[in-house]
């Protein structure tokens, strides 16, 4: 019997939850890159980003290819970069609404003192 559609959608989002991989996909949006490239711009050792870079691959979200002694990535599916923005939206919609309400707080607390 097949995981249920919301078991897959989270083990989806839990590939996506590490900030070494929204990193690597953020670059990626860019296009293709190595290895080489990406570990400076990533700030992993090697080993480590290679790590997350398996996972990514194990997924389906990234695949890689081979030219000469380079091994290159990219993404899949470019609709991953979409979901990546909505989440930036969404972050940023609450951390104005935060934003405001503490400065609403805040004027409400000079209000109070002085009374």
């Amino acid at each position: 019997m097949p995981a249920p559609i919301y078991e897959v959608k989270a083990q989806f989002f839990k590939t996506l939850g590490h900030p070494a991989r929204i990193r690597v996909l953020e670059i990626l949006r860019e296009g293709e890159c190595s290895v080489a490239e990406l570990r400076p711009r990533v700030g992993l050792e090697a080993s480590h980003l290679s790590h997350q870079l398996a996972i990514l691959r194990r997924a389906g979200v990234v695949r890689s290819r081979r030219e000469g002694s380079s091994v290159l990535y990219s993404v899949t599916d470019r609709r991953v970069f979409d979901l990546l923005q909505v989440a930036k939206e969404i972050l940023t919609g609450a951390l104005t609404g935060a934003s405001a309400l503490a400065a609403e707080l805040e004027a409400l607390r000079f209000v109070d003192e002085q009374s």
